[in-house]
């Protein structure tokens, strides 16, 4: 009893804490097991009610459809980056992490009750086989396609290296439906789309992507420009690029900053996926002038780039306020070969800001940051910088709204349709950088455009023929239709004078399409670059070092409204179509 005693005494101190210990962690368990307790019984509770479904409701019902409803159901409360991935679709997932796949190599495009090739990729099997921007799809090994959509025609498109295919083509001009034999290759979609000088001793990349090895098609397109054009500085441009690998977006950064330097810092619920990331590597460059441009749509993984790179004072960022996007996602393994990607923590710039511009945890909605609650950082050299929604650039660039007329004619396939024509009626074109659209070619445009009888309304005019309708439904058209009418008059657009308003920019659209048709998609790039005002400006800046240095140095921050507004660059509309997937 004595030595029972006295080893309390001495060890009375080590018997509290570990008392508190056990009262502690006895409490964690009691929460644990409450929780998990919960989990088992709501588990219990809606599988039963699945086999009570299948057993007893008055239709037949599939199970497994229940089943993934449910789970859809659950993940509706989540964020939209958090999804299931079951088995079925994970070669699909595998895609967008890798950029591979086994296919024919084209983008493709729902056209009615049939799909499209909007663009074979040159030097993949489409392009070998002569498939044509155009061409309709109307038979895949025999069978009509007629009705289906596009992800399915992409599926049966997709498959494995060296299987072959046998795909039915409507080209316009020919008569008679033409039958390709394809054997299907691994596609790889390049992250880099396109490298070039872009003005003396000034090289541009653009990078679509962040997928596997972006970071070496990026660091080899900046080495062949040194090597072959000797430049002096360089235009990364990631507008449209929606992100991808964390560690790709580390390693582009690398490239431009010294080892040892933090990059990009990751905090989430449990510790495991607290980490910062650092420069592993000595920089390809770490003093090339460097200017990055960013669009609404830049997102994640372009952000890091963007968001470090300004923080760093490492370069100067040009364009529009980023999508936002600061959450980082992980793959889960589930039961039967099924994955879970998971939100598992927000990033941080290398000055500490948060840039995730919505937030999916409010129970009212989805929520933006307000602007009371928008803070502001530091970089390295002590310029502002803020978080609360995405990165805002050093310079802003406003896109102006594109005409009605051009918005109709691009979307409704106009564009498309004439640069179609063009190129069956033209073997080849001079070099994107020397080709141009005549007046000429322009005025043959507007005639195609009288032939398939084009015309359209502008938003203005529908909503002033949904005014009228209330109006006559309401009896009030009568008493002040003298109104109605002189408003009609004067919102109603002309067609004529809208063809001249809006020329440059439909001719630019012209030249972008007809490009892509004889040099694929760098074709369409470097077409696009043409009075870019974005690239405009990046060359401008890149060209005075004084302002350059200015900016980073953040003197350039404290200036009149005037300067303010000089430096705000109004630019030519963009229109892209969402609907197009890859095959």
């Amino acid at each position: 009893m004595y030595k029972f005693t006295r080893r309390i005494r001495n060890n009375g101190i080590i018997l509290l804490a570990a008392s508190g210990f056990i009262m502690l962690t006895y409490g964690f368990v009691n929460i644990s097991a409450n929780r998990d307790f919960q989990l088992a019984r709501n588990m219990d509770i809606f599988f039963s009610m699945i086999r009570e479904i299948s057993l007893f409701y008055v239709d037949d019902t599939e199970p497994e459809k229940l089943i993934e409803s449910g789970i859809a159901g659950v993940l509706r409360g989540l964020d939209p980056y958090t999804s299931y991935i079951p088995e079925s679709e994970k070669e699909n997932y595998a895609t967008m992490t890798t950029g591979r796949y086994g296919g024919i190599g084209a983008l493709i495009r729902q056209i009615g009750e049939y799909v499209m090739i909007i663009e074979p990729y040159e030097n993949f099997p489409a392009q070998k086989s002569d498939l044509r921007a155009g061409d309709i799809i109307i038979a895949i090994d025999g069978k009509s396609t007629k009705g289906f959509l596009v992800n399915e025609i992409s599926e049966l498109l997709k498959g494995q290296p060296q299987s072959k295919i046998s795909i039915t083509i409507q080209r316009n001009g020919e008569p008679d439906p033409i039958i390709k034999e394809i054997t299907r290759e691994e596609v790889k979609i390049d992250n880099v789309a396109w490298h070039g000088t872009v003005a003396d001793k000034i090289g541009y990349i653009q990078f679509n992507g962040f997928t596997e090895n972006a970071h070496r098609e990026v660091r080899d397109a900046l080495k062949d420009l040194k090597r072959k054009h000797g430049i002096e500085s360089v235009i990364l441009d990631v507008r449209g690029n929606p992100g991808g690998l964390l560690m790709e977006a580390v390693n582009v950064t690398n490239l431009f900053v010294e080892k040892g330097q933090d990059i990009v810092s990751t905090r989430g619920k449990l510790k495991q996926w607290d980490h910062t990331y650092r420069a592993r590597n000595n920089p390809l460059d770490p003093d090339i002038p460097v200017v990055i441009l960013v669009g609404r749509s830049s997102a994640s993984a372009a952000e890091i780039v963007a968001g470090a790179l300004q923080d760093l004072d490492r370069g100067v960022v040009l364009g529009q306020r980023t999508f936002g996007k600061g959450l980082i996602q992980t793959t889960r393994q589930l039961s039967y070969n099924a994955q879970l990607k998971i939100t598992t923590a927000k990033y941080y710039t290398p000055s500490g800001r948060c840039i995730q511009a919505m937030d999916f945890s409010n129970d009212s909605g989805i929520g933006y940051t307000p602007d009371s609650l928008i803070n502001d950082f530091r970089t390295e050299g002590g310029r502002i910088v803020y978080d609360g929604g995405g990165i805002m650039p050093d310079i802003v660039i406003e896109e102006e709204r594109p005409g009605p007329v051009v918005i109709n004619l691009y979307t409704r396939n106009h564009i498309f349709n004439y640069a179609t024509l063009y190129a069956a009626s033209n073997p080849e074109i001079p070099p994107v950088s020397s080709f141009k659209i005549s007046d000429e070619e322009y005025r043959d445009f507007i005639d195609f455009l009288e032939k398939e009888n084009f015309d359209y309304h502008t938003q203005t005019e529908t909503r002033l023929k949904e005014l009228l309708n209330t109006a006559r439904q309401e009896q009030y058209y009568d008493l002040s239709s003298d109104i109605f009418k002189e408003l009609e008059e004067r919102i109603r657009h002309d067609k004529k004078n809208d063809f001249e308003t809006y020329k440059d920019d439909i001719k630019a659209l012209l030249r972008e399409e007809i490009a892509s048709r004889y040099y694929y998609q760098r074709g369409r790039i470097e077409a696009s670059l043409t009075g870019d005002p974005y690239l405009e400006k990046a060359i401008e800046i890149l060209n005075n070092r004084t302002i350059y240095n200015s900016i980073l140095e953040g003197s350039m921050i404290h200036t009149s409204k005037q300067e303010k507004k000089d430096l705000t660059v109004f630019g030519q509309p963009v229109i892209r179509f969402y609907n197009q997937v890859n095959c």
